[in-house]
C-alpha cells in the first residue's frame, strides 16, 4: 500500500517538521493495521478475501454536504473521551458487504435492519482491532467504548479513504476519519500518563516500568493450572415454569425466557458467570463477543 495514500495524512511531504512526519508515519501505520484486521473480519463472514486500495482526496470535502449520505459510525477508545475514530460508508457499499456476510451464515434475504446490524457487527469487530494497535503505540491495553451512528464533524480532521473490492469489482471508498485528539496520544504516549496521574499536559513522568527493574515472580501453582480445561457455555436467558406446565410440553411448544432480544448473553465458565457479550456470527458459526467481564459479587451471585 503506498503511503502517500492516505487522505490529508501529510505523510513525506516537503517542508513538514519531523514531529509532524512521525505523526503522518503513526497514523499510516495505525490505518493500516485497521485495513488488515478489517480484511480479515470480511473474509471470515463472507467467505471471500477483498482486495483494499487507499485512495487519495477521492472523496467530497468534508464541507461540501455529501457526506451526509454516508453512514458514519462513531468509535470512542477508553484512553481519552475525545479519542475517537469514525467510519463512513455508502449505503450501497454496507449493504453489499452485510448481503455477503449472512448469505455466508444461510440467511437468503434480510432486511435493512438486519443489514445495517451486520455491517456494525463487522465494523465493530475490526475497531477492537483498531484499539489494539492503539494499544501497541501507547504501550497499555486499550478497548473500545459504547459507539454511537455520528457523523465526525471538523473534529475528524485526520482523513483516509479506503476502497475494496470483491472479485474483482471495486466498491465506492470508505471514509476513515482519527480525532486530532487520539492521533495526539498515540504521537506522544506520555501524553496519556500525565492525563491518568492528572499532572496535565507537558508534564515529565517517569518512564513505564522504570520503578520495576525485574517483572513479579511468577507463581508456580498457576502454571501447573494453565492447562486445565473448563466447560465454556452461554445462556440466553432462563425461565421457571410450574410442574402442570412443563408436563405439557410438546413439539413446537414455546418457552419464554427472561432475556430480551438485545440484552447481553451470560458466559459462563464452569457454571459460573464470568461475562457478558453480544451474539456474533463468524465464519458461518455463533459466537460471542465479550462486552463486560463481571465483577467478583456477581460471580458470587451466579453460584447461589
Amino acid at each position: 500500500m503506498a503511503r502517500s495514500a492516505r487522505g490529508d495524512s501529510g505523510v513525506s511531504e516537503p517542508g513538514k517538521e519531523p514531529a509532524e512526519r512521525e505523526s503522518a508515519e503513526i497514523v499510516v501505520r495505525l490505518l493500516d493495521d485497521w485495513a488488515r484486521t478489517l480484511v480479515q473480519v470480511l473474509e471470515a463472514m463472507t467467505g471471500q478475501k477483498p482486495a483494499l486500495e487507499w485512495r487519495k482526496d477521492c472523496g467530497p470535502p468534508p464541507e461540501s454536504g455529501k457526506e451526509a449520505d454516508l453512514l458514519w459510525w462513531e468509535q470512542p477508545f477508553q484512553i481519552s473521551p475525545a479519542a475517537k475514530a469514525w467510519v463512513g460508508a455508502p449505503r450501497a457499499v454496507w449493504e453489499h458487504i452485510a448481503t455477503l456476510a449472512l448469505k455466508a451464515a444461510g440467511f437468503d434475504t434480510a432486511g435493512s435492519s438486519e443489514a445495517r446490524n451486520t455491517w456494525y457487527e463487522i465494523l465493530g469487530q475490526s475497531l477492537s482491532g483498531m484499539a489494539a494497535s492503539i494499544g501497541a503505540h501507547v504501550g497499555r491495553e486499550v478497548n473500545c467504548e459504547a459507539g454511537v451512528e455520528r457523523a465526525p464533524g471538523p473534529e475528524g480532521r485526520h482523513r483516509a479513504w479506503l476502497c475494496l473490492s470483491f472479485t474483482g469489482s471495486p466498491l465506492e471508498p470508505l471514509v476513515v476519519a482519527l480525532s486530532a485528539k487520539l492521533v495526539n496520544l498515540i504521537s506522544s504516549p506520555a501524553e496519556i500518563a500525565a492525563e491518568d496521574s492528572g499532572a496535565g499536559p507537558g508534564a515529565v513522568l517517569p518512564k513505564p516500568g522504570a520503578e520495576a527493574d525485574s517483572p513479579p515472580a511468577r507463581s508456580r501453582t498457576l502454571d501447573l493450572l494453565l492447562d486445565v480445561e473448563l466447560p465454556v457455555s452461554i445462556s440466553f436467558g432462563k425461565a421457571e415454569l410450574p410442574m402442570k406446565e412443563i408436563l405439557k410440553l410438546t413439539t413446537g411448544s414455546i418457552v419464554e425466557l427472561n432475556r430480551a432480544v438485545n440484552d447481553p448473553v451470560e458466559v459462563l465458565v464452569n457454571h459460573s458467570l464470568i461475562a457478558r457479550g453480544e451474539v456474533v456470527v463468524v465464519d458461518g458459526n455463533y459466537g460471542v463477543r465479550i462486552q463486560q467481564i463481571v465483577n467478583r459479587q456477581d460471580r458470587l451471585r451466579s453460584l447461589r
